[in-house]
């Protein structure tokens, strides 16, 4: 244990040399790592750079993504550490400042408390402390160092919890094999819908006027999903790749409410246009985090789950037939009710009887919500596994919006001691891992040998791991840059245990 989980993330990830300097705010340190470019506003003018950019934004979206994949940092006005931005962030290795104070945002300049930079100005920012620099700081890169892997193979030697990846795409895959991951604990499919090419069919689907057009949209999403999957299972053959179908609100997929509207007022949007604003309105929704999400929205539209089972279904016979041995396993997202969950693995199971690679597959849920953890007794009857979601978990336990409450008011919480410490990046030891530990031991008392794994952001970080794994969880899952301070952190908690025996 003289190797600390911090002395090993300092190696890990780039760093600025020296004490900060010419700091223009502090946001939150949603992502390590230290990133120096050329300031742009849009995903698309990130996407023209020839230079080394940061995308700055008051918050990302899934319309956002091809944006953030080119920049070499990221920069938020709003949200916190599991924000869109953040999460996204971490599971690129990207470094991500989140909830930046006083910082202000034009058509083509940003305002930092009253200072005005040029889009195209050059900035700096420390993904790890949450300084945004003016300039071009020095920084030291991180290096390849060998003894790295001979650590973490004594690490995989002692440590009894399992460590899985959170990973949406055939390249996550490989990097997260490369980090010691023993499968893929969360695969979040919707991730799989934000390229330029397949935005446009998710949008067909949703503004579709007739079941005939909207049955052609799945077909093409299917075909688009099948060889992501098939890249996955590639890459993870052997191992097993837990997939989350659709969770987040349709919304999501569209561009920006208030963008339209300006657009609109401007007369600039075409039929696409005004069909796209017609259904931004439609899908809006006030609370969209508790709102129409998750297995509710399978509800709402079946065919969504079953294009994404049909999907999966088609890349493990591609595998099979390559000669393959793929694992797969099928997750239902906010399940609350024993007959909704019920409901839903109805349909997964016919869909996966009737198809030509129909074999046995493990279908659990996540448990996201206080209610689950407290009828997981019931949710059990109906789940091979369980996967607890903290990020919402901590979200729904707390009352905290997790992509407000940062940026306005944790700060203030942790400096008057009403908090001990920030629940979205330690896990609450009260009440979160209470709700935790009883979900488990309910879900348990219906199937004594219920697996339990958990696929918050919490599975990366070492204070959360230590308490996730006295509470019975079998695995942790966390982004692939984290994979190796999981395995680490394991392994301190089995010789902490050896120790105290």
């Amino acid at each position: 244990m003289r190797v600390s989980t911090d002395q090993l993330e300092r190696l890990l990830h780039d760093s600025f040399e020296g004490p900060a300097k010419d700091v223009l705010t502090t946001g939150l340190g949603a992502s390590p790592g230290a990133a120096v470019g050329k300031i742009v506003l849009t995903a698309d003018e990130a996407m023209m750079a020839t230079d080394d950019v940061i995308l700055v934004r008051q918050e990302t979206s899934p319309a956002d993504v091809h944006g953030m994949q080119v920049a070499v940092g990221i920069l938020t006005t709003r949200g916190g550490l599991a924000s869109h931005a953040a999460v996204v962030a971490r599971g690129w290795g990207k470094p991500a400042v989140c909830g930046a104070d006083g910082i202000e945002i034009g058509e083509d300049h940003i305002l930092v408390n009253g200072e005005r930079l040029e889009v195209g100005d050059v900035i700096s920012i420390d993904g790890q402390s949450g300084h945004v620099m003016r300039g071009a700081i020095g920084s030291n890169q991180a290096e390849n160092i060998p003894e790295i892997d001979t650590l973490l193979s004594w690490a995989d030697e002692v440590r009894e919890l399992a460590i899985r990846a959170n990973a949406d795409t055939g390249e996550d895959a490989r990097v997260s094999r490369v980090n010691g991951a023993e499968g893929i604990g969360l695969c979040r499919t919707e991730h799989m819908f934000l390229t330029e090419e397949r935005l446009p069919i998710i949008r067909t689907m949703i503004l579709s006027s007739s079941p005939d057009i909207e049955a052609k949209a799945l077909q093409d999403l299917r075909e688009a999903q099948r060889h992501d999957f098939v890249d996955l299972l590639e890459e993870m053959d052997g191992l097993p790749v837990t997939v989350r179908l659709l969770d987040p609100p349709l919304h999501e997929f569209l561009p920006e409410l208030e963008e339209l509207v300006e657009a609109a007022a401007r007369n600039e949007l075409d039929a696409d246009g005004v069909a796209m604003l017609q259904a931004a309105r439609k899908w809006r929704e006030r609370n969209p985090m508790i709102g129409t999400r998750g297995v509710r929205l399978a509800w709402l539209k079946p065919g969504l789950y079953e294009m994404q089972v049909e999907a999966l279904f088609d890349a493990v016979q591609d595998r099979i037939s390559a000669g393959g041995q793929p694992i797969v396993e099928i997750m239902i997202p906010l399940t609350v009710s024993a007959k909704e969950l019920a409901g839903a693995r109805e349909w997964i199971e016919s869909v996966v009887q009737s198809h030509p690679a129909a074999t046995s597959v493990k279908i659990g849920t996540m448990v996201e919500t206080p209610r689950a953890a407290l009828v997981a007794d019931e949710l059990a009857h109906h789940a091979d596994f369980f996967s607890f979601g903290t990020n919402d978990l901590t979200q729904l336990t707390f009352g905290f919006s997790r992509d407000d409450i940062e940026n306005r008011i944790m700060n203030l919480y942790l400096e008057q001691e009403l908090l001990e410490a920030n629940p979205f990046q330690h896990v609450d030891p009260n009440a979160v891992i209470e709700l935790v530990r009883t979900g488990i031991e309910r879900g348990r008392s219906t199937k004594p040998d219920l697996p339990v794994g958990i696929c918050g952001e919490h599975g990366g970080d070492p204070a959360s791991i230590e308490l996730l794994a006295a509470a019975g969880v079998d695995y942790v899952s966390c982004s692939p840059p984290r994979l190796p301070i999981a395995r680490l952190a394991a392994a301190h908690i089995a010789i902490k245990a050896r120790r105290s025996h």
